[in-house]
Formats: C-alpha cells, structure tokens, sequence
C-alpha cells in the first residue's frame, strides 16, 4: 500500500468512527468536509516517512500518529478560515466549513477534529497496552505540546493578536509546530528517541513557511484554491515583504539544504534526504501566476 493510500485510509476510519451512533447529521457531514479532499497531506506523509526510516515496527500507531497529526491540521485550517482570524470564504478549491455549514458548525467541527485526534491515540494506547501504551503517551504528549501553549500552534494564531511580534517565535508556532510534531512523532511511533527530530522538523516548517509567503505573494486565488494577498491585508510578517521574492527563494533553498543537514543517522536517511529535496522541487516557485501577470 503507498503512503498516501495508507493515510487516507487510517483518516476515513477516524472520521467514520466520529460519525457514529447518534451525531448530529449536519456536523457530521462537516467532519468529512473539513478533511476531504485533503490537499497534499503533507504533515503526515513526513510522520511517516520518519517511522519507516526508524524501522516503523508498530504500522498501527505510526497511522494513528499520522491520522491525529493531519486532524489537528484539518482542524486548525477550519478555525482560521472564521470571520474572527482570516475571514477567508475559500479552502482548498471549495466554500470554507463556516460558509458551506454556518459558523456555529465550524467552531464545533474544528473542536471535534483536535478531540477526534487525541481519541485516535487513546485508542492506538489502548490495542495492546504492553507494547504500545508507552509510546502512545509520548504521542499525545508531543501533539499536545505542538498544538496548545506555549510554543504550538495555538500560540501561533495567538501571536497575530499582539501588539508586539516575534518573528521567530511565530513562525514556529503558526508553521514549525506541526512540522517538528511530524518529524518527532514518526520517530516515537518507531520507538525512537523524538528529540533528535526536533531540528529537521523546524528546519521544513520554516521552509513551508517562506515558501506559503510566496505563494502567497504570487499565486493567484484560483491556483491556491484560497484567499491571496492575505499577509499584506492582516499586516503580518512575511519573507518577501522583508527580503524581495529572489531574496526569498534564496532563503528557502538554503533552509531545505540545512534539513538535509539535520537528519539524524538511521536507516532511512537517504530516503528522508531524497524526500526533503521532492520537497524542495515541489516548493520552490518558477514565475509569478497571478492574473494579469
């Protein structure tokens, strides 16, 4: 099975088993909205790819880390979109969950995905607790740390409501969270040490970060399926209003060599060496594609 059939198929299953029983059917049909189509599922393609490098010998929490990886995000995605941060009416080629389903249900459907998330590894903990407990609290540990206060993404949105910002600290919050929640969940889903990760995770959430503000400056609204220009409108920090596009894309070249750097030794690491440089292929922008342009 390839990696993305894979996750696709460990997210359906959490998604039908939050629409069991009696759920409410609008919210329940909001679920899989918020998750499907799921865009390139990067986050846990990566979590993944770190655990096959680090053996993978307990596939079932390595998709269960994946899968409550990608709902924090799916998750996260539904909140920002509301009137109250972004106000964006478009997602991934499609109505926001706020516009196709009403505010009301937005705010619960991203509640229920961070809920779904941690239920999932609760449940991987719970399957054979002599060999996965341990690991699955680490799970929840490190997802917890990335996703709430003080450094996860939580803290990131928090950032754009002060007066005064930190570059840095925002940045690893709003974008390096869940990537380095990636890097160290795969290790920790394969019994490996999570803090060796941290560095390579942080070193692709900044990578995506500059590469966002890009897009962002370059792209149009029909190529990125979402609101453009959204930087400049809410007054954020963003590496080409500070370095110019070519200064930039210099910028994220050389941050994806120095994830390369990073790897630490296992027996996958040329894999994740070949997967990062996908990556920088994949990221990296050739010409402005707004209209007009």
């Amino acid at each position: 099975m390839s990696l993305n059939a894979r996750i696709e198929a460990a997210i359906s299953q959490a998604i039908r088993a939050g629409q069991g029983g009696a759920a409410p059917p609008r919210l329940a049909q909001a679920l899989d909205y918020a998750v499907t189509p799921g865009g390139a599922r990067i986050r846990p393609t990566i979590c993944m790819s770190v655990a096959l490098a680090c053996g993978d010998d307990r596939p079932a929490l390595t998709d269960a880390a994946a899968t409550a990886l990608e709902l924090i995000h799916c998750a996260s995605l539904v909140h920002d979109d509301l009137p109250c941060f972004d106000d964006a009416d478009m997602r991934r080629g499609k109505p926001a969950v706020h516009r196709a389903f009403s505010q009301p249900l937005a705010v619960l459907t991203g509640d229920s995905l961070i809920v779904m998330a941690f239920e999932v590894l609760a449940r991987a903990a719970g399957r054979d607790a002599g060999k996965d407990a341990g690991r699955a609290v680490e799970l929840i540990r490190i997802l917890g740390a990335r996703t709430g206060m003080p450094g996860g993404i939580c803290a990131g949105q928090g950032w754009e409501s002060e007066p005064q910002i930190d570059l840095s600290a925002y940045h690893r919050a709003k974008t390096g969270a869940l990537f380095i929640a990636a890097t160290q969940m795969g290790a920790a889903a394969a019994g490996q040490d999570p803090e060796p990760w941290e560095e390579l995770g942080a070193r692709i959430g900044e990578a995506f970060q500059v590469a966002d503000d890009l897009r962002d400056a370059l792209y149009d609204a029909e190529t990125l399926g979402k609101p453009v220009g959204q930087d400049g409108l809410h007054g954020r920090p963003n590496a080409v209003a500070e370095l110019g596009v070519q200064g930039a894309i210099r910028r994220l070249k050389d941050i994806l060599g120095g994830a390369i750097a990073s790897i630490p030794s296992c027996a996958g690491e040329a894999m994740l060496a070949a997967m990062v440089r996908k990556y920088a292929e994949r990221l990296t922008p050739v010409a402005p594609v707004r209209a007009g342009e």
